[in-house]
């Protein structure tokens, strides 16, 4: 569509009025019959929440998303803007985005009478028609729906001018997606002023007689513990919504990994099977008795830990000139620690924290050991300590010095190959590949290990 600058250039250009459910049903349509992705980005939601939210979309429903911290809620609430058209026409100046043809603030009613067709066009782009507030206690009913401006008043209005209206956060999303996150947090009173808004599609603002309806789509995300612990969703409100859809953790580790890989911002290279490692202690923690299940895992643990990994990975080259920087099994333990904060431990596991968290990253470690290597001869490997040998190793080793404390190892190719690299391997890669093996086989009783002031030794 041409940027059409007056109402009547709109209207010649085909333009017709759709409302914010219409146009993301249509939209939603459109790419599901070209088997276009609607929501990229979101990973393990394909089967279980995708389907039920595709549903509450076409239906028109106003929704709430539940579930534990680090679900990814937020990142599918802002996904939903690329269902809306990238270009929306508005009355120009308008502060609740009237449609040209079928304007409803005073305002906008006045200049559609005054100017006819020649009414001003603007235009909004989508990345400017979803509003994301974080439903904090101090959030006041001025807020979201709106208040007397006193500014207006002074400039000469009356009190009973509707123009005297400041509006909200609610009102300014008009023709768009409002999110509120974490919605139990929100006063239980400052919930009721949500009443009109989902059900008559309108606003009250203190005593004025003021009726505007508001056409959007209304998005929630609330934890399922938050309904007991900080606040719950009151009734009547929760009655409104027209879907409840709940999210969950990855179920698939490959899709825990494709989490932590789209989303962590690394500074040194991560090979596979270590994020493999860190998403099996992600998964490993939600499972464990030792942990708060009701406070969950969140997966930013898992993508925290990944950046983590890969800081180690670099400060060991700049300490030691090692280019590239490749993180490697060794740059694990040294990280954890720093993210116990984001664990909640049951009251019984005061001061064993780190012992668990130990404990199970090295469960993880052989469990991907076992997953990525399992069936391969490294006899090659064992032969080395059966000989005596030793292999010293730690966050400050080099790989270069590691891989000079071994000769030419039978079967090493394979590895390489079963953990995706190829000939062109990095000496870094090649090093990280030698040292999952070595703590595999000391994992799995084959070789023994000593740890001293930061240095692993293989072989002792």
């Amino acid at each position: 569509m041409s940027p059409a600058s007056t109402l009547c250039a709109l209207r010649r250009d085909g333009y017709r009025s759709r409302t914010i459910k219409q146009e993301l049903r249509e939209n939603l349509l459109t790419k599901l019959r070209n088997q276009e992705t609607a929501f990229p980005g979101i990973v393990g939601f394909d089967d279980t929440v995708l389907p039920q939210l595709e549903s509450a979309l076409l239906a028109g429903h106003d929704l709430v998303l539940l579930g534990e911290r680090g679900q990814g809620k937020t990142r599918l609430m802002r996904t939903l803007t690329t269902l809306l058209d990238e270009w929306m026409p508005v009355v120009a100046g308008c502060e609740i985005n009237d449609d040209p043809a079928a304007p409803v603030c005073s305002r906008c009613v006045r200049m559609a009478e005054e100017l006819g067709d020649d009414l001003p066009v603007a235009w909004v782009h989508r990345d400017h028609r979803y509003v994301e507030k974080l439903a904090t206690p101090d959030t006041s009913v001025g807020d979201l729906v709106g208040d007397v401006d006193p500014v207006k008043v002074a400039e000469g209005r009356t009190l009973g001018d509707p123009e005297t209206v400041h509006y909200g956060l609610i009102p300014r999303t008009n023709r768009g997606i409002f999110a509120i996150n974490e919605l139990p947090d929100l006063a239980e009173r400052i919930q009721v002023a949500m009443f009109n808004v989902l059900e008559e599609r309108d606003i009250q603002v203190r005593g004025y007689s003021l009726r505007l309806p508001l056409d959007l789509l209304l998005v929630a995300s609330a934890n399922p513990e938050d309904y007991t612990n900080r606040g719950r969703i009151i009734t009547p409100l929760k009655d409104r919504f027209g879907a409840e859809i709940r999210t969950h953790y990855p179920i698939e580790v490959a899709e825990e990994v494709a989490v932590i890989a789209q989303e962590a911002g690394l500074v040194a290279d991560v090979p596979e099977h270590l994020l493999e490692v860190l998403a099996r202690l992600a998964r490993s923690l939600r499972d464990s008795s030792s942990v708060d299940q009701r406070a969950g895992v969140s997966a930013r643990f898992a993508i925290a830990a990944a950046e983590g990994v890969a800081a180690s990975a670099l400060r060991r080259a700049a300490r030691t000139g090692e280019e590239p920087a490749v993180a490697r099994v060794c740059d694990l333990p040294a990280v954890l620690p720093t993210l116990l904060g984001k664990l909640e431990f049951e009251m019984g596991e005061e001061g064993r924290e780190v012992e668990v968290v130990a404990h199970l990253l090295r469960l993880s470690v052989a469990e991907t050991f076992r997953e990525r290597l399992g069936g391969l001869d490294l006899s090659g490997f064992a032969a080395v300590f059966a000989e005596g040998g030793t292999v010293e190793t730690g966050d400050l080793v080099p790989a270069g010095e590691l891989l000079g404390q071994l000769d030419a190892v039978p079967g090493l190719s394979k590895v390489l190959d079963r953990l995706g690299h190829g000939d062109d391997a990095t000496v870094g890669q090649v090093a990280a590949a030698v040292e999952l093996v070595l703590e595999g086989l000391h994992l799995t009783r084959r070789i023994d290990k000593q740890s001293i002031d930061g240095r692993t030794v293989y072989g002792a």
